[in-house]
């Protein structure tokens, strides 16, 4: 029996709901809940729902490698971390740069010198020992810069597999999502093997379209007993669209994930 959870974004389901209906309606169905941006919610109503936040975005602003702006995504991931005790939310999600609300880079950039990985690195050493002493853990996503987010620093599973590894830390991990990964770099078995260690979350849609498990042509099945295989007890979470009806897409999402399958 697997050992790993299973998780959905409200964000991205259930769309013709208030947000907090969506967390419900997702706690109801029995997935724990990511949500992105706190500042344009009701946490209080949020918090009242009972359900069990697996992620949520962890800065309102900044980014990792400047100093100004790593200043500022420390300031703004201090008053994340207040609402992530308010919703008991274990892990907060970051990017190598803020994203606008098309997803893509407040900041972008074609080159990534070594003073921004120095820099990075350092800033999310920090980081770290903010989750540290708030008992939370800070993950930091690939993204993919083909469809969705060019011009985002660090954008590579490589590249936060490499800056995790160098902070070393266990309140700093990758928020490995494969659907990002399966646009940019593929083998995606291999990648889990690799990156497995340093894996907080991982989160999952279908390529190409980022909609649920069978879908697209990212075999979830073989991932899943790929998970098992490796031991993997932690979240995946779906962060993707419905094709249709969002309870048949949860259903296929469960489907793929359940070993044997």
């Amino acid at each position: 029996m697997s050992t790993f959870r299973l998780a959905a974004s409200a964000e991205m389901l259930f769309l013709d709901l208030p947000v907090a209906e969506r967390v419900r309606r997702l706690d109801d169905l029995g997935f724990e809940v990511e949500i992105w941006d706190w500042t344009r919610k009701d946490v209080p109503a949020l918090a009242a729902t009972g359900a069990t936040f697996s992620s949520m975005t962890g800065y309102i602003t900044g980014t990792l490698a400047d100093e100004d702006g790593a200043a500022e995504l420390l300031r703004s991931a201090e008053m994340s971390l207040a609402v992530a005790e308010r919703l008991d939310c274990p892990r907060l999600n970051i990017h190598g740069t803020g994203l606008d609300g098309a997803g893509l880079p407040v900041r972008p950039c074609s080159t990534v010198t070594p003073a921004m990985w120095l820099t990075a690195a350092r800033t999310l050493d920090r980081l770290a020992a903010l989750g540290a002493r708030a008992g939370r853990v800070f993950t930091l996503e690939n993204l993919n810069l083909a469809v969705d987010h060019p011009g985002t620093p660090f954008a590579r599973a490589a590249d936060t597999l490499t800056l995790v590894r160098a902070v070393d830390n266990p309140h700093l991990r990758m928020n490995l999502d494969l659907y990002h990964a399966q646009i940019g770099e593929g083998n995606l078995i291999d990648l889990l093997e690799r990156s497995l260690p340093y894996v907080g979350e991982i989160q999952v849609a279908d390529v190409p379209g980022r909609q649920e498990p069978g879908t697209g042509e990212i075999h979830y099945p073989a991932v899943a007993r790929a998970l098992d295989r490796l031991g993997y007890d932690g979240v995946v979470g779906l962060e993707g669209w419905a094709s249709g009806d969002p309870e048949l897409a949860l259903q296929r999402f469960r489907e793929a994930f359940t070993t044997g399958a």
